[in-house]
């Protein structure tokens, strides 16, 4: 008999292994399911449900199978997980349980590396322990895998809930005679329109007096292609409004308003100088002089 220590590390390898090929094994049974939902979906549009019923337990028993591949690789983590229990000549508690369901559920796999996992297991704890985890005498191995490797056909309310699921996932209306209580409403509307009921009283037309009085409405025309949306209030503006552009606003520079403050002390200086002919010289830039102005000036100057 081999040492305890090469077997416990014979079968760390194996359950790695198999941790690995389980997890690919699902990833290939779930990508198949998805191809089998697909074609489910094809016969139900095709109203071919006594076909879709028959084929739809082969769907039934890839997910339980895919369900109990994923408990057995729980199963081997937790070994893995508790390899230095395993040291031991006697199994675990611990590990009873999930030592045993391998062993009773590893013959009906198709995965090899936990079938080895398995011959080590049997060999590290003997044939009589092997015994009990087959024929379940103490009651140890998981209910869960005992339940998902029954050989039985699926209930029907089963397999009418996963036609339902199909169909709802791919937008088929199965089942046909299953009508929405809003869409049976709206038929009933449609099939009695003379009760009354879902018909609006027509209203009287209007007099050419009444139209003539009418307000036109607004939006009568072709819209303007510049919209503008107004700005969102916001904390530092509540009140925000649109401002649209327009000519722009001229502002007098500190140059135009000196000369604004200068010109009453000019203009009265002009006044001043309207009655004495010799006053001309000292309007230096003032105002321009009218024509009898200039005239006048011109009489002056001749004498």
């Amino acid at each position: 008999m081999a040492p305890s220590s090469s077997v416990v590390a014979k079968i760390k390898v194996q359950l790695k292994l198999s941790i690995s090929r389980l997890r690919m094994v699902q990833q290939k049974d779930t990508a198949i399911a998805k191809q089998q939902r697909r074609a489910m979906a094809q016969l139900l549009e095709q109203g071919k449900e006594e076909s879709a019923r028959i084929r739809v337990e082969n769907i039934i028993r890839s997910d339980i199978t895919t369900e109990l591949l994923e408990v057995l690789e729980l199963y081997c983590e937790l070994l893995l997980a508790r390899i230095g229990l395993l040291e031991a000549k006697e199994c675990d508690p611990g590990l009873e349980e999930a030592v045993k369901s391998i062993i009773y559920a590893a013959p009906r796999t198709d995965i090899k590396e936990l079938q080895q996992a398995r011959q080590l297991l049997v060999e590290k704890y003997g044939k009589d322990f092997a015994l009990e985890a087959i024929e379940n005498s103490d009651g140890k191995v998981a209910e869960r895998v005992v339940k998902k490797l029954r050989v039985e056909p699926p209930e029907q309310k089963l397999v009418t809930a996963y036609l339902e699921e199909i169909a709802r996932t791919y937008g088929i209306p199965w089942p046909k005679d299953t009508v929405k209580p809003d869409e049976q409403q709206n038929n009933d509307d449609d099939d009695e329109p003379s009760g009354g009921l879902a018909e609006k009283a027509l209203e009287e037309p209007l007099t050419t007096e009444e139209l003539s009085k009418a307000t036109p409405p607004r939006n009568l025309g072709p819209k303007s292609p510049v919209s503008i949306a107004p700005p969102s209030p916001s904390t530092d503006n509540l009140s925000p409004r649109v401002r649209l552009p327009g000519p722009p606003e001229l502002k007098p520079s500190a140059k135009m308003n000196g000369i604004k403050k200068q010109t009453p002390s000019t203009e009265a200086r002009s006044d001043a100088t309207d009655g004495d002919p010799g006053g001309n010289k000292d309007l230096v830039g003032g105002k321009i002089p009218d024509v009898d102005e200039l005239a006048r000036r011109f009489a002056a100057l001749k004498k």
